[in-house]
Protein backbone atom coordinates (compact mmCIF):
# COMPACT_ATOMS: atom_id res chain seq x y z
CA UNK A 1 0.00 0.00 0.00
CA UNK A 2 1.22 3.49 -1.01
CA UNK A 3 2.19 4.75 2.47
CA UNK A 4 3.58 9.07 1.51
CA UNK A 5 0.91 11.29 2.58
CA UNK A 6 0.48 15.18 2.27
CA UNK A 7 0.55 16.30 6.05
CA UNK A 8 -0.77 19.81 7.08
CA UNK A 9 1.77 21.59 9.06
CA UNK A 10 2.81 25.11 10.55
CA UNK A 11 1.88 27.97 8.64
CA UNK A 12 -1.06 25.99 6.73
CA UNK A 13 1.66 24.38 4.62
CA UNK A 14 1.60 20.21 3.40
CA UNK A 15 4.47 18.52 3.20
CA UNK A 16 4.62 14.68 1.85
CA UNK A 17 5.56 11.90 5.02
CA UNK A 18 5.99 8.21 4.90
CA UNK A 19 5.72 6.31 8.14
CA UNK A 20 9.40 5.03 8.78
CA UNK A 21 9.18 3.79 12.14
CA UNK A 22 9.83 0.28 13.49
CA UNK A 23 6.29 -0.92 14.90
CA UNK A 24 6.78 -2.58 18.24
CA UNK A 25 6.45 -6.14 18.66
CA UNK A 26 3.00 -6.49 20.62
CA UNK A 27 2.71 -9.57 22.46
CA UNK A 28 0.53 -11.36 25.18
CA UNK A 29 2.31 -10.03 29.15
CA UNK A 30 2.17 -10.68 32.53
CA UNK A 31 1.49 -7.54 35.01
CA UNK A 32 5.09 -6.30 35.76
CA UNK A 33 6.75 -7.43 38.61
CA UNK A 34 8.24 -4.03 40.25
CA UNK A 35 5.31 -1.34 39.08
CA UNK A 36 1.41 -0.98 39.20
CA UNK A 37 1.02 0.33 35.95
CA UNK A 38 -2.84 1.54 35.48
CA UNK A 39 -3.89 2.61 32.00
CA UNK A 40 -6.51 4.80 32.02
CA UNK A 41 -8.96 3.73 29.17
CA UNK A 42 -10.84 5.88 26.56
CA UNK A 43 -14.43 5.17 25.60
CA UNK A 44 -15.85 4.22 22.10
CA UNK A 45 -18.90 5.94 21.16
CA UNK A 46 -21.86 4.85 18.94
CA UNK A 47 -20.97 6.60 15.54
CA UNK A 48 -24.87 5.58 14.43
CA UNK A 49 -26.72 6.53 17.72
CA UNK A 50 -29.49 8.80 17.04
CA UNK A 51 -28.91 11.15 19.54
CA UNK A 52 -27.50 14.67 20.43
CA UNK A 53 -23.63 13.61 20.87
CA UNK A 54 -23.70 17.48 23.04
CA UNK A 55 -25.79 15.95 25.33
CA UNK A 56 -26.34 11.79 25.22
CA UNK A 57 -23.17 9.26 25.34
CA UNK A 58 -24.57 6.39 23.43
CA UNK A 59 -21.51 3.89 23.65
CA UNK A 60 -20.26 0.87 21.10
CA UNK A 61 -19.71 -1.59 24.57
CA UNK A 62 -18.01 -4.18 22.15
CA UNK A 63 -15.36 -1.74 20.85
CA UNK A 64 -14.90 -0.59 24.52
CA UNK A 65 -14.79 -3.36 25.99
CA UNK A 66 -12.74 -4.83 23.64
CA UNK A 67 -10.07 -2.17 24.38
CA UNK A 68 -9.95 -3.13 27.47
CA UNK A 69 -8.93 -6.55 26.65
CA UNK A 70 -6.28 -5.32 24.65
CA UNK A 71 -4.99 -3.97 27.38
CA UNK A 72 -5.32 -6.46 30.19
CA UNK A 73 -3.81 -8.96 27.40
CA UNK A 74 -0.50 -6.83 27.75
CA UNK A 75 -0.51 -6.80 31.20
CA UNK A 76 -1.35 -3.32 31.88
CA UNK A 77 -4.02 -2.67 34.27
CA UNK A 78 -7.14 -0.08 33.50
CA UNK A 79 -8.80 2.45 35.40
CA UNK A 80 -12.03 3.03 34.38
CA UNK A 81 -14.23 5.58 34.35
CA UNK A 82 -11.56 8.60 34.64
CA UNK A 83 -11.04 11.77 32.89
CA UNK A 84 -9.52 9.85 29.74
CA UNK A 85 -12.94 8.57 29.56
CA UNK A 86 -14.46 11.67 28.86
CA UNK A 87 -16.16 11.47 32.76
CA UNK A 88 -17.17 15.24 33.36
CA UNK A 89 -16.67 15.61 29.82
CA UNK A 90 -19.87 14.34 27.68
CA UNK A 91 -19.69 10.69 30.18
CA UNK A 92 -21.73 11.69 32.86
CA UNK A 93 -22.88 9.30 35.94
CA UNK A 94 -25.60 7.26 34.33
CA UNK A 95 -23.44 5.76 32.06
CA UNK A 96 -20.67 5.77 33.78
CA UNK A 97 -22.37 3.40 36.07
CA UNK A 98 -23.01 0.92 33.28
CA UNK A 99 -19.61 1.36 31.77
CA UNK A 100 -17.92 0.21 35.32
CA UNK A 101 -20.42 -2.35 35.69
CA UNK A 102 -19.49 -4.15 32.57
CA UNK A 103 -16.00 -3.56 32.82
CA UNK A 104 -15.94 -5.13 35.73
CA UNK A 105 -17.43 -8.40 34.87
CA UNK A 106 -15.23 -8.32 32.09
CA UNK A 107 -12.36 -8.22 34.04
CA UNK A 108 -13.78 -10.82 36.03
CA UNK A 109 -14.27 -13.03 33.11
CA UNK A 110 -10.35 -12.35 32.11
CA UNK A 111 -8.55 -11.93 35.26
CA UNK A 112 -7.61 -8.07 34.24
CA UNK A 113 -7.28 -5.83 37.30
CA UNK A 114 -9.57 -2.96 37.44
CA UNK A 115 -10.25 -0.03 39.55
CA UNK A 116 -12.97 2.44 38.47
CA UNK A 117 -13.88 6.08 39.36
CA UNK A 118 -16.37 7.29 41.72
CA UNK A 119 -17.29 10.63 42.95
CA UNK A 120 -19.92 13.36 42.38
CA UNK A 121 -20.62 14.31 39.09
CA UNK A 122 -24.50 12.86 39.75
CA UNK A 123 -25.02 15.87 41.39
CA UNK A 124 -27.41 18.88 40.08
CA UNK A 125 -24.08 21.37 38.86
CA UNK A 126 -26.39 24.30 38.44
CA UNK A 127 -26.62 24.55 42.13
CA UNK A 128 -23.81 24.76 44.83
CA UNK A 129 -24.47 21.31 47.17
CA UNK A 130 -24.25 21.23 50.68
CA UNK A 131 -21.19 18.83 52.20
CA UNK A 132 -23.70 16.60 53.33
CA UNK A 133 -25.03 16.43 49.68
CA UNK A 134 -21.50 16.29 48.68
CA UNK A 135 -20.88 13.16 50.82
CA UNK A 136 -24.10 11.29 49.98
CA UNK A 137 -23.03 11.56 46.49
CA UNK A 138 -19.66 10.51 47.34
CA UNK A 139 -20.90 7.48 49.55
CA UNK A 140 -23.80 6.28 46.15
CA UNK A 141 -21.08 5.95 43.55
CA UNK A 142 -18.32 4.27 46.12
CA UNK A 143 -21.39 1.94 47.23
CA UNK A 144 -21.94 0.90 43.65
CA UNK A 145 -18.32 0.53 42.57
CA UNK A 146 -17.97 -1.78 45.94
CA UNK A 147 -21.41 -3.26 45.21
CA UNK A 148 -20.48 -4.65 41.84
CA UNK A 149 -16.82 -5.98 43.37
CA UNK A 150 -14.87 -2.97 42.27
CA UNK A 151 -11.72 -1.15 43.88
CA UNK A 152 -12.48 2.92 44.12
CA UNK A 153 -10.05 5.75 42.91
CA UNK A 154 -11.85 8.92 44.55
CA UNK A 155 -12.19 11.31 42.47
CA UNK A 156 -11.39 15.14 42.76
CA UNK A 157 -15.20 17.12 43.34
CA UNK A 158 -16.22 19.99 41.46
CA UNK A 159 -19.08 20.06 44.05
CA UNK A 160 -16.48 20.63 46.69
CA UNK A 161 -14.40 22.46 45.60
CA UNK A 162 -17.27 25.24 44.18
CA UNK A 163 -18.65 24.44 48.37
CA UNK A 164 -15.45 23.51 50.28
CA UNK A 165 -15.00 27.17 52.40
CA UNK A 166 -11.75 25.79 54.00
CA UNK A 167 -9.71 22.54 54.01
CA UNK A 168 -11.58 21.80 56.83
CA UNK A 169 -14.22 20.69 54.42
CA UNK A 170 -12.09 19.02 52.60
CA UNK A 171 -10.78 16.86 55.84
CA UNK A 172 -14.24 16.60 56.57
CA UNK A 173 -15.83 14.74 53.53
CA UNK A 174 -12.62 12.88 52.70
CA UNK A 175 -12.50 11.36 56.13
CA UNK A 176 -16.09 10.46 56.05
CA UNK A 177 -15.61 8.87 52.66
CA UNK A 178 -12.69 6.97 53.57
CA UNK A 179 -14.10 5.93 56.79
CA UNK A 180 -16.83 3.74 54.67
CA UNK A 181 -14.82 1.94 51.80
CA UNK A 182 -14.08 -1.86 51.88
CA UNK A 183 -11.13 -1.44 50.04
CA UNK A 184 -8.07 0.76 50.52
CA UNK A 185 -8.87 3.20 47.92
CA UNK A 186 -7.17 5.78 45.23
CA UNK A 187 -6.89 9.40 45.99
CA UNK A 188 -6.60 11.12 42.56
CA UNK A 189 -5.69 14.94 42.73
CA UNK A 190 -6.58 16.20 39.24
CA UNK A 191 -4.84 19.32 38.62
CA UNK A 192 -6.45 22.83 37.18
CA UNK A 193 -4.62 21.88 33.93
CA UNK A 194 -6.82 19.20 33.42
CA UNK A 195 -10.19 20.52 34.95
CA UNK A 196 -10.32 24.39 35.73
CA UNK A 197 -13.47 23.65 37.86
CA UNK A 198 -10.97 21.77 39.91
CA UNK A 199 -9.00 25.05 40.96
CA UNK A 200 -7.97 25.48 44.41
CA UNK A 201 -8.49 22.33 45.12
CA UNK A 202 -7.76 20.91 48.69
CA UNK A 203 -8.52 24.84 49.86
CA UNK A 204 -5.75 26.57 48.26
CA UNK A 205 -4.45 28.09 45.21
CA UNK A 206 -1.18 27.67 46.48
CA UNK A 207 0.33 24.45 45.77
CA UNK A 208 2.52 24.66 48.46
CA UNK A 209 -0.08 24.58 51.18
CA UNK A 210 -2.66 22.49 49.25
CA UNK A 211 0.27 19.92 49.40
CA UNK A 212 0.12 19.79 53.49
CA UNK A 213 -3.75 19.61 53.49
CA UNK A 214 -3.82 16.40 50.96
CA UNK A 215 -0.34 14.71 52.65
CA UNK A 216 -2.52 15.32 56.58
CA UNK A 217 -5.36 13.62 55.44
CA UNK A 218 -3.29 10.76 53.94
CA UNK A 219 -1.95 10.42 57.06
CA UNK A 220 -4.74 10.32 59.35
CA UNK A 221 -7.07 7.83 56.80
CA UNK A 222 -3.60 6.07 55.56
CA UNK A 223 -5.17 2.34 56.16
CA UNK A 224 -7.91 3.42 53.88
CA UNK A 225 -5.55 4.47 50.96
CA UNK A 226 -3.98 2.18 48.56
CA UNK A 227 -2.49 5.43 47.00
CA UNK A 228 -3.01 8.99 45.10
CA UNK A 229 -2.48 9.98 42.15
CA UNK A 230 -1.02 12.70 41.43
CA UNK A 231 -1.90 14.52 37.93
CA UNK A 232 -0.32 18.13 38.68
CA UNK A 233 3.09 17.84 35.65
CA UNK A 234 5.00 18.99 38.34
CA UNK A 235 7.98 16.55 38.56
CA UNK A 236 9.37 18.06 41.44
CA UNK A 237 6.03 18.25 43.42
CA UNK A 238 5.37 14.56 42.89
CA UNK A 239 8.83 13.24 44.25
CA UNK A 240 8.48 15.94 47.41
CA UNK A 241 5.20 13.96 48.03
CA UNK A 242 6.59 10.58 47.25
CA UNK A 243 8.83 11.02 49.94
CA UNK A 244 6.39 12.05 52.59
CA UNK A 245 3.92 9.49 51.65
CA UNK A 246 3.51 6.85 54.96
CA UNK A 247 4.55 3.42 54.93
CA UNK A 248 2.08 1.41 52.33
CA UNK A 249 0.81 4.16 50.49
CA UNK A 250 1.85 3.99 46.77
CA UNK A 251 2.79 7.43 44.67
CA UNK A 252 0.52 6.87 41.19
CA UNK A 253 2.45 8.96 38.58
CA UNK A 254 -0.31 10.83 36.12
CA UNK A 255 2.63 12.97 35.10
CA UNK A 256 2.02 12.52 31.30
CA UNK A 257 4.94 15.01 30.81
CA UNK A 258 7.48 13.62 33.43
CA UNK A 259 6.47 9.62 33.51
CA UNK A 260 9.75 7.42 32.34
CA UNK A 261 11.92 8.96 35.19
CA UNK A 262 9.22 9.54 37.95
CA UNK A 263 8.70 5.58 37.38
CA UNK A 264 12.28 4.86 37.34
CA UNK A 265 12.43 6.45 40.17
CA UNK A 266 15.90 7.16 42.34
CA UNK A 267 17.45 6.05 45.37
CA UNK A 268 14.82 7.37 47.85
CA UNK A 269 11.89 5.25 45.66
CA UNK A 270 10.16 5.30 42.69
CA UNK A 271 6.43 6.09 41.13
CA UNK A 272 3.61 3.93 40.25
CA UNK A 273 1.55 4.75 37.17
CA UNK A 274 -1.99 5.90 36.60
CA UNK A 275 -1.79 7.44 33.55
CA UNK A 276 -3.97 8.19 30.46
CA UNK A 277 -0.80 7.93 28.33
CA UNK A 278 -0.90 4.66 28.76
CA UNK A 279 -3.97 3.97 27.17
CA UNK A 280 -2.09 5.49 23.85
CA UNK A 281 1.23 4.14 24.15
CA UNK A 282 0.54 0.64 26.15
CA UNK A 283 2.75 -1.42 23.76
CA UNK A 284 5.80 0.73 24.52
CA UNK A 285 4.21 0.93 28.12
CA UNK A 286 4.34 -2.70 28.12
CA UNK A 287 7.44 -3.46 27.31
CA UNK A 288 9.53 -1.01 28.90
CA UNK A 289 7.97 -2.21 32.16
CA UNK A 290 8.84 -5.65 31.33
CA UNK A 291 12.44 -4.72 30.97
CA UNK A 292 12.40 -2.79 34.12
CA UNK A 293 11.62 -5.88 35.62
CA UNK A 294 14.32 -6.99 34.21
CA UNK A 295 17.13 -4.31 35.92
CA UNK A 296 17.60 -2.95 31.99
CA UNK A 297 17.55 0.42 32.49
CA UNK A 298 18.91 1.51 29.56
CA UNK A 299 16.49 -0.07 27.24
CA UNK A 300 13.34 0.90 29.25
CA UNK A 301 14.60 4.62 28.87
CA UNK A 302 15.43 3.62 24.81
CA UNK A 303 11.39 3.09 24.65
CA UNK A 304 10.00 5.29 26.54
CA UNK A 305 12.36 8.35 25.56
CA UNK A 306 10.50 8.34 21.77
CA UNK A 307 7.11 8.45 23.12
CA UNK A 308 7.67 11.54 25.44
CA UNK A 309 7.23 14.36 22.75
CA UNK A 310 4.34 12.52 21.84
CA UNK A 311 2.40 12.78 24.89
CA UNK A 312 3.81 15.98 25.54
CA UNK A 313 1.64 17.16 22.08
CA UNK A 314 -1.04 15.04 23.21
CA UNK A 315 -1.60 17.18 26.29
CA UNK A 316 -0.40 20.40 25.52
CA UNK A 317 -2.49 23.26 26.32
CA UNK A 318 -5.42 23.34 26.46
CA UNK A 319 -5.03 19.92 28.38
CA UNK A 320 -8.17 19.02 29.06
CA UNK A 321 -8.71 18.12 25.16
CA UNK A 322 -6.09 15.62 25.41
CA UNK A 323 -8.91 12.75 25.10
CA UNK A 324 -8.66 13.63 20.92
CA UNK A 325 -5.68 12.42 20.56
CA UNK A 326 -6.15 9.62 22.52
CA UNK A 327 -9.18 8.17 20.26
CA UNK A 328 -7.80 9.74 17.37
CA UNK A 329 -4.17 7.13 17.72
CA UNK A 330 -7.07 4.52 18.67
CA UNK A 331 -8.43 5.27 15.53
CA UNK A 332 -5.63 4.72 13.36
CA UNK A 333 -4.65 1.45 14.68
CA UNK A 334 -7.27 -0.02 14.09
CA UNK A 335 -8.52 -0.58 17.49
CA UNK A 336 -12.40 1.20 16.78
CA UNK A 337 -13.55 1.77 12.95
CA UNK A 338 -14.62 5.86 13.26
CA UNK A 339 -12.91 8.37 14.64
CA UNK A 340 -15.95 10.09 16.56
CA UNK A 341 -16.13 10.65 20.07
CA UNK A 342 -18.51 11.34 23.00
CA UNK A 343 -19.73 14.88 22.76
CA UNK A 344 -18.26 15.66 19.39
CA UNK A 345 -14.86 16.44 20.67
CA UNK A 346 -12.99 14.44 17.89
CA UNK A 347 -13.14 18.30 16.77
CA UNK A 348 -11.39 19.66 19.93
CA UNK A 349 -8.03 19.25 18.31
CA UNK A 350 -7.41 20.84 15.09
CA UNK A 351 -5.90 18.97 12.00
CA UNK A 352 -2.30 20.06 12.24
CA UNK A 353 -2.33 19.09 16.09
CA UNK A 354 -3.16 15.66 14.61
CA UNK A 355 -0.97 15.65 11.43
CA UNK A 356 1.81 15.61 13.95
CA UNK A 357 0.15 12.90 16.70
CA UNK A 358 0.92 10.75 13.55
CA UNK A 359 4.50 11.67 13.00
CA UNK A 360 5.28 11.49 16.60
CA UNK A 361 3.53 8.10 16.80
CA UNK A 362 5.07 6.87 13.89
CA UNK A 363 8.81 7.69 15.36
CA UNK A 364 7.61 6.14 18.66
CA UNK A 365 7.06 2.74 16.75
CA UNK A 366 3.40 3.17 17.95
CA UNK A 367 1.69 2.88 14.36
CA UNK A 368 1.00 -0.98 14.98
CA UNK A 369 0.19 -1.37 10.88
CA UNK A 370 1.57 1.64 8.93
CA UNK A 371 -0.25 0.86 5.71
CA UNK A 372 -3.72 0.96 7.55
CA UNK A 373 -2.61 4.18 9.99
CA UNK A 374 -1.40 6.10 6.55
CA UNK A 375 -4.88 5.22 4.87
CA UNK A 376 -6.91 6.20 8.44
CA UNK A 377 -4.40 9.41 8.20
CA UNK A 378 -5.82 10.01 4.48
CA UNK A 379 -9.75 9.72 5.64
CA UNK A 380 -9.28 12.68 8.52
CA UNK A 381 -7.24 14.56 6.43
CA UNK A 382 -9.98 14.42 3.74
CA UNK A 383 -12.69 15.82 5.88
CA UNK A 384 -10.88 18.32 6.22
CA UNK A 385 -10.39 19.53 2.47
CA UNK A 386 -7.15 17.96 2.14
CA UNK A 387 -6.62 15.97 -1.15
Amino acid sequence: MHREILLPRAGSTLHSYAPVGEPITVAPAAPPRSRVAYAAAHVVCDPLADNDPTIDADLDWEATLSYRRYLWSLGLSVAEAMDTAQRGMGLGWETSRELIRRSIAEARAVGGDLASGAGTDHLDSTDVATLSEIKRAYEEQCAFVEGEGGRVILMASRALAARAESPDDYAEVYGAILSQVSYPAIIHWLGEMFDPALSGYWGYGDLDAATEVCLSIIDDYAEKIDGIKVSLLDAGREVDIRRRLPDGVRMYTGDDFDYPDLIQGDEEGFSHALLGVFDAIAPAASVALQVLDAGDTDRYEKILAPTVPLSRDIFQTPTRYYKTGVVFLAYINGHQNHFRMVGGQEGARSVTHLSELFVLADRAGLLHDPDLAAERMRRVLSVAGVA
